[in-house]
């Protein structure tokens, strides 16, 4: 079974997302890091058990030989939710039961935080990003935990899907998470439902 860990929320540069999302939330972001094999950098919330990081290309890192994860290579447009991140303790398995093109194991680090994360070799998920991407950290150390808490809660996750009937097939039996919810719509869009002290936000 996979367990929600975190969702990304992508921005063309960081600064300009970070500061888009706090201003939504009316809650800081607290520093994250860079990717160094992604070319990638972040900026973090935490959720309680799960987190929020605002993701960007790093425009002084180095691209990876392969198209960066959840597609940013190919973003554009406003700050938005594009990706849910699951967290299984059995990668190789997990895959195993993901739908072709969830992607191929890559292993990872900063500082001392360890984990294995699926990468779609041409960097986009399947069900137009919709399907998660699946990580399993090494470890017991998690960014979660170290975040100072706001406040903040993820209340819901809606994936607007035109294969929202197979998305729906795919996921069963995989995760069983209520805040998680499949509905029709003409494109692939997600909305991250924040709960926060000052009310709830839609990301």
């Amino acid at each position: 079974m996979l367990t929600l860990d975190h969702i990304a929320i992508s921005a063309e540069r960081l600064a300009e997302g970070a500061e888009t999302v706090e201003r939504a939330l009316g809650l800081p972001l607290q520093p994250g890091g860079q990717h160094a094999a992604m070319g990638t950098h972040n900026r973090l919330m935490g959720l309680g058990a799960e987190y929020l990081e605002v993701i960007s290309v790093d425009p002084e890192g180095t691209a990876p030989a392969q198209p960066r994860w959840f597609d940013l290579d190919n973003f554009s447009g406003a700050t938005r939710a594009t990706t849910w991140i699951c967290r299984c303790d059995d990668l190789e398995a997990a895959l195993a039961a993901a739908p072709e093109g969830t992607g191929v194991p890559w292993s990872l680090a900063r500082g001392d935080l360890r984990w294995r994360m699926a990468v779609p070799r041409d960097g986009k998920l399947p069900f137009g990003g919709l399907f998660p991407a699946l990580i399993e950290w090494d470890g017991a150390a998690h960014p979660a935990p170290r975040l100072t808490e706001v406040g903040a809660r993820l209340a819901g996750l809606r994936l607007v899907s035109p294969e929202a009937e197979a998305l729906r097939a795919a996921l069963s039996g995989l995760i069983d998470d209520p805040r998680v919810e499949v509905v029709d719509g003409p494109a692939p869009r997600m909305e991250a439902r924040i709960a926060t002290p000052g009310g709830e936000v839609v990301l």
